[in-house]
C-alpha cells in the first residue's frame, strides 16, 4: 500500500500526487502569466526581483532553476551571470516548460532546458553556484528528498532560493482566507477556464510548511545557515540556504 500525502486539502497516495500535480499545470500553462499577474496584483514580479537583486549572483556563476516554468527567474538569472555563467530552465511539467523555453526564445534567449524532478535531478554533485526555486516546492511530493538534491549539486558556498507562499501575519489571515479560497476560484474560471485548478493552489499554500518549519527542513538538508525574508505580511517569504 502507498504512503499518503496531500493534495490541496484532499488526502491521497504519494504514487497519485505527481500526475494529479501535473494535470494542474497543463491546464493552466498557457495562462500562468496572466493568472499570476491578476492574483498577486503583479507582486509575484516584485518579489522575484527581491530573490535576483539579494542573491549575490555574479558574472560566470551556473545557476539552476527549479520547477522554472514560464522562465521569469532564469531570465534574470541569465542577464545576471551573463555569456561566460550558464543558467539551466528545468520543470517535470513539460506544458509548464514549453511555454518557458518558447517564451524566452521569442525574446532571443537561448538557454538549456531540461524535463526534470526535483527528487532525482539530472546534475552532478557540487556542480551550481546557485539553485531557486519560486513556487514550486510546495507542489512536490517529497519535499525533503527535493531539498537533499538541491543541496547535492551546489559548490561548497553555493546558495539555495526558495520563494515560496508562506504563513501570513495572523491579522491578515481573515482577508487572505477570503481572496484564496472565493475570489481565486472565480478569477480560475473566469481567466482560464478553470476553478478547480486555482482551489488546489489555494489548498496547497495552506498546507505548505511555515516559516520556521521550512527553515528546519533546509538544515536537515545539509545546509549550514539558512535564512528567511517575510514579504507582503508573510504571504510569500524568501528563504537562502547556504551549503558550507
Amino acid at each position: 500500500m502507498d504512503n499518503q500525502t496531500h493534495f490541496g486539502f484532499k488526502t491521497v497516495d504519494e504514487s497519485e500526487k505527481a500526475g494529479k500535480v501535473a494535470e494542474v499545470f497543463h491546464s493552466v500553462a498557457q495562462k500562468y502569466d496572466v493568472m499570476n499577474d491578476l492574483m498577486s496584483g503583479g507582486l509575484h514580479r516584485v518579489w522575484k526581483h527581491f530573490t535576483l537583486t539579494t542573491s549575490g549572483v555574479r558574472a560566470g556563476d551556473k545557476v539552476l532553476d527549479i520547477a522554472g516554468g514560464t522562465g521569469d527567474l532564469a531570465r534574470g538569472w541569465a542577464k545576471r551571470v551573463g555569456k561566460s555563467g550558464e543558467v539551466w530552465l528545468t520543470d517535470i511539467n513539460s506544458s509548464m516548460l514549453t511555454v518557458g523555453r518558447d517564451r524566452l526564445l521569442d525574446e532571443g534567449m537561448i538557454l538549456p532546458v531540461s524535463l526534470a524532478d526535483a527528487e532525482k535531478l539530472p546534475f552532478p554533485d557540487n556542480y551550481f553556484n546557485a539553485v531557486s526555486v519560486a513556487f514550486g516546492l510546495r507542489n512536490m511530493t517529497h519535499k525533503d528528498a527535493a531539498l537533499k538534491e538541491m543541496f547535492r549539486v551546489l559548490k561548497p558556498g553555493g546558495k539555495l532560493f526558495v520563494l515560496e507562499f508562506s504563513k501570513v501575519w495572523k491579522p491578515l489571515s481573515p482577508l487572505y482566507d477570503f481572496y484564496s479560497f472565493k475570489a481565486l476560484p472565480v478569477m480560475g474560471k473566469l481567466v482560464a477556464n478553470d476553478a478547480d485548478s486555482y482551489q488546489y493552489l489555494a489548498e496547497s499554500i495552506r498546507m505548505h510548511p511555515d516559516q520556521e518549519t521550512l527553515k528546519q527542513m533546509m538544515l536537515d538538508a545539509g545546509f549550514g545557515r539558512v535564512d528567511y525574508h517575510n514579504m507582503t505580511g508573510g504571504v510569500v517569504a524568501l528563504h537562502k540556504g547556504i551549503k558550507f
